[in-house]
């Protein structure tokens, strides 16, 4: 029996000196890119949120996924993830189903629980308080994207008899993200499906499914990918060390694995890539990690790589992709 696997890009739109080019140059050529990779064989599309970040980082991901939408025809479109307790949960349920409509059902919301304190301060949220606003924000994209008065009251947020106008005729997976048992156990319990990241959590989430009641064969795992695959990966990883290098200490100095001051930046990128969550693969490499991969956990029903890391430009990234597109993609999918 075939079994099908979406193949996507992640994109986060970052632009960080000294790689700067125009923003409005550099959001054309990734939408170039998108369309073009569709016809390359690739299914799916994620966005990624952040804001107040001075390299440009996208604060506005369902603005790009509109945009997405009119560039393709069969793609799925996704965000991995967005922040959702920075969100009013109407105003993102209606700009959801507005999207599902747009693209005839191709869009799903992947959210998070956020970690950066400045974001949570400027918008007048606690970190505090990240599992009620999730939970109840979800319950109440549920219920919005039903068509049914909302009728919500919880300790963050209370909706009257409401209802989203228009309803989505075809309802978006609701992901949930995380990389700590708690928010790998919420997403076991209330979500659609986990958004993983460079692998981690994915027996964690197999196991919370059946702590949940969940049989582990109804779960969905929508897979993150960090791997540089290349031809050549240790020439390849010369050429994109700074951004990779940017890359996990800006992650690490936000505080997306623990407390900034109890982790230690990496030094270099060759240091970054060794004890990241980065891994070097060539095709054969790659078709055989993938693979397995893909066997062990047949819940995965997405796995994507990132489309370029910070400043690298869109014709370095585009090396990667379509070497992927070529050597590794068809292999996967004919051992599935």
């Amino acid at each position: 029996m075939t079994r099908h696997v979406n193949f996507g890009l992640w994109y986060d739109f970052r632009n960080p000196a000294p790689w700067t080019v125009p923003f409005e140059q550099m959001y054309a050529d990734s939408l170039d890119q998108i369309a073009e990779a569709e016809v390359l064989g690739f299914d799916s599309v994620w966005l990624t949120e952040h804001h107040f970040c001075a390299d440009g980082y996208t604060p506005s991901p369902l603005v790009i996924a509109a945009a997405i939408g009119a560039r393709t025809k069969r793609k799925r479109i996704g965000t991995n993830l967005m922040i959702l307790p920075l969100h009013n949960p109407v105003r993102i349920a209606e700009d959801a189903a507005t999207l599902s409509l747009l693209t005839g059902g191709r869009f799903d919301l992947g959210v998070g629980i956020g970690y950066r304190a400045d974001e949570f301060a400027e918008f007048g949220r606690e970190l505090k308080q990240r599992p009620s606003l999730v939970e109840e924000s979800m319950t109440i994209i549920r219920k919005a994207w039903s068509g049914e008065p909302i009728n919500f009251e919880g300790k963050r947020f209370k909706v009257g008899d409401m209802r989203i106008t228009p309803a989505p005729q075809h309802i978006p997976n609701l992901y949930l993200g995380g990389m700590a048992e708690p928010a790998i156990d919420r997403a076991a319990r209330i979500a659609d499906g986990f958004l993983s990241t460079g692998g981690i959590g994915h027996d964690i989430y197999l196991d919370c499914l059946g702590r949940n009641g969940r049989a582990p064969e109804s779960g969905t795992i929508i897979a993150g990918n960090w791997a540089i695959v290349s031809d050549d990966p240790e020439r390849e990883a010369a050429l994109v060390g700074p951004h990779v290098l940017y890359q996990a200490n800006q992650y690490i100095e936000w505080g997306a694995f623990g407390p900034p001051e109890h982790v230690p930046r990496f030094p270099d990128a060759a240091t970054a890539i060794a004890q990241g969550l980065y891994e070097l693969w060539d095709g054969a490499t790659a078709v055989a990690k993938l693979t397995e991969m893909l066997l062990a956990y047949p819940q995965i029903k997405d796995v994507h790589f990132w489309a370029q890391f910070p400043g690298e430009s869109i014709a370095s990234g585009q090396r990667r992709l379509e070497y992927l597109a070529k050597h590794v993609l068809p292999k996967v999918r004919a051992a599935l």
